[in-house]
């Protein structure tokens, strides 16, 4: 029994002939070998895995952490090592100095402070020839090193338990002004390094003034004004050859040599001095400083 405009549903063999059949299994052979195709490319390496990519890339990131400290260090030595002392230097030119690290461990000693910064045109010629007989009678004609002085003191102290300098004037403004004071290689060779620096940036006449300001003359004394006023009670351009010669004498040993009341040994290292100020006056071996 039959409905009205029903169909049965069409069955559709799977392979209706001969022709059909060989298609469907070709079909089905190029579906498996599409499948083992796309298998085998999921194991094959990818263009990101590429050593040369991953190089590429990881240059293209920039420096890693390594890179970024060791820039950082770079940059700090180069403005604290290099560009910083030059320009601190080439200040003081002009700028006087202010508070040194031996000025600030002596106050926190106890032992005060006082210092009165004069040009060098206003302190004493006879201050400036005694202090260059003293302590570096070729200032006029180094550059900041008088290496037969340094030959001479290392073969001393070698044999003698009594140290002796051989720092120039130079030598002795730049460690007073941009150093601790304290015996080592390190300090020693920045030391060198801004000498170099003011023998360059500042001159003669500078290194002077700025030493003459700065050097300790007795406890918590700065200065050849705080000297003179201290020791002599008058102002530095007053000074005599005598009393110049005095306060050069005390120079080695500030805090234990006085030059108001001095001992025998500082009466005859005085003397001696006092005459060789006056051949650095007939030399002319002051004259870069006073013309």
């Amino acid at each position: 029994m039959s409905t009205s405009g029903a169909q049965p549903p069409e069955h559709r063999p799977l392979f209706t002939s001969g022709q059909d059949q060989t298609g469907g299994w070709e079909g089905l052979s190029a579906a498996w070998d599409d499948l083992a195709k796309d298998r085998a490319g999921s194991h094959a390496p990818r263009q990101d895995d590429d050593p040369q990519l991953d190089l590429k890339q990881e240059r293209e990131k920039g420096p890693g952490l390594l890179g970024r400290i060791a820039r950082v260090g770079f940059l700090l030595v180069l403005v604290f090592g290099l560009i910083g002392p030059v320009v601190v230097t080439a200040a003081y030119r002009v700028v006087p100095p202010p508070l040194t690290w031996l000025m600030v461990q002596r106050a926190i000693e106890g032992r005060g402070f006082e210092r009165h910064w004069r040009s060098i045109d206003t302190i004493s010629p006879s201050l400036v020839r005694a202090v260059i007989a003293a302590e570096d009678a070729k200032f006029c004609e180094h550059r900041g090193f008088d290496f037969d002085a340094m030959e001479k003191a290392m073969a001393h102290n070698s044999k003698s338990k009594r140290v002796r300098g051989g720092s120039t004037i130079s030598q002795q403004t730049a460690k007073n002004v941009f150093l601790w004071p304290d015996r080592s290689y390190v300090r020693k060779g920045l030391e060198a390094y801004f000498t170099v620096l003011i023998e360059g940036l500042w001159g003669k006449h500078r290194i002077m003034e700025v030493y003459l300001n700065s050097i300790e003359w007795g406890p918590g004394i700065y200065g050849a004004e705080a000297a003179a006023r201290r020791n002599f009670g008058v102002g530095a351009d007053r000074l005599t050859p005598a009393q110049s010669a005095r306060l050069a004498a005390i120079l080695p040993s500030p805090l234990k040599w006085k030059a108001a009341k001095p001992g025998p040994y500082v009466k005859r290292r005085s003397g001696r001095i006092g005459k060789a100020a006056g051949t650095i006056r007939r030399e002319g071996q002051a004259a870069c400083v006073l013309g």
